[in-house]
């Protein structure tokens, strides 16, 4: 589903002044954290099915295959029965801000997000095709959408040296969500490495610190008996079908699985997309979170 945009009616609004991340957040131990979100649009004609179980069977895979302790793990869905943990506008930019807070040098952290994106005009002239990228939180008709600027500025920038970040964004028009300056693009020729896009963000050259790896998918696929979304069916089942697998691998292997329609609707002309902060060669690097 694509969502039309008018730019004057998005404006993004600021996080309420002095607001301190909730109480009932958790408290971080160890290396790893993760920031999971799944925004269904409960009761409106823009209604999605299937994201909340993406959060469900990301923690599963987190906890069970990658070690992450299932107290680090915060979660933002619409079921959720705290306030602070409906993925409102204010909620989750709060809850970028704990996933980074007090990151240090070896830790991981993950940011999953499943709902609706857009695109609207650029109004500062900082992407190369004239458009950002958004996502849309529970409350983006009345409170505004999360433009990239805002997502790169709240999870990227504030990373210290060796930290790893992976994002793995379920929407329609993530493209460069984190505006980050490399894509990889593959070809029968050039199939090892990520090459240059210029973004003229001079300062995203800088964050040097890990990973950074959006997917860029449809929410229109499901699969199983408990419906997940399109990309996150082709993620997991690439993950656990070859451990250890690299991500040139893990690429390939989610494509084929949406190109060739198994366990989801085919998906024409929609594919994962990989995108990193630095070049690195993609079928030699280990997919670790």
């Amino acid at each position: 589903m694509s969502l039309a945009v008018a730019s004057s009616l998005w404006t993004p609004l600021l996080v309420s002044p002095g607001r301190e991340i909730p109480a009932g957040y958790p408290k971080v131990s160890g290396r790893k954290r993760a920031l999971l979100v799944g925004v269904s649009y409960m009761g409106t004609a823009r209604e999605l099915k299937g994201t909340i179980n993406d959060v469900t069977e990301m923690r599963r895979l987190l906890v069970d295959k990658f070690g992450f302790p299932s107290g680090c793990i915060l979660e933002l869905t619409e079921k959720e029965s705290d306030p602070s943990r409906v993925p409102t506008r204010e909620n989750l930019l709060l809850a970028m801000r704990w996933l980074t807070e007090g990151c240090a040098s070896g830790d991981s952290l993950v940011f999953q997000f499943s709902g609706h994106g857009v695109q609207q005009l650029d109004l500062t002239d900082d992407e190369v095709d004239g458009y950002d990228e958004a996502l849309c939180p529970a409350d983006f008709e009345q409170r505004g959408v999360i433009l990239d600027d805002e997502i790169n500025e709240a999870i990227v920038r504030p990373l210290g040296r060796g930290v790893k970040l992976h994002a793995i964004i379920g929407t329609c028009h993530c493209g460069t969500i984190l505006d980050l300056p490399y894509l990889c693009r593959i070809s029968s020729i050039t199939a090892v490495c990520l090459f240059c896009i210029d973004y003229a963000r001079s300062e995203i050259l800088l964050i040097n610190y890990g990973y950074i790896f959006p997917l860029d998918p449809s929410m229109q696929g499901f699969s199983g008996s408990a419906s997940i979304g399109a990309m996150m069916d082709s993620f997991i089942n690439a993950v656990e079908a070859e451990p250890g697998t690299t991500y040139g691998r893990l690429l390939s292997a989610m494509r084929a699985r949406i190109r060739d329609g198994q366990g989801s609707r085919r998906l024409p002309g929609k594919e994962p997309q990989l995108c990193s902060s630095e070049m690195f060669y993609i079928y030699r690097k280990p997919f670790l979170l």
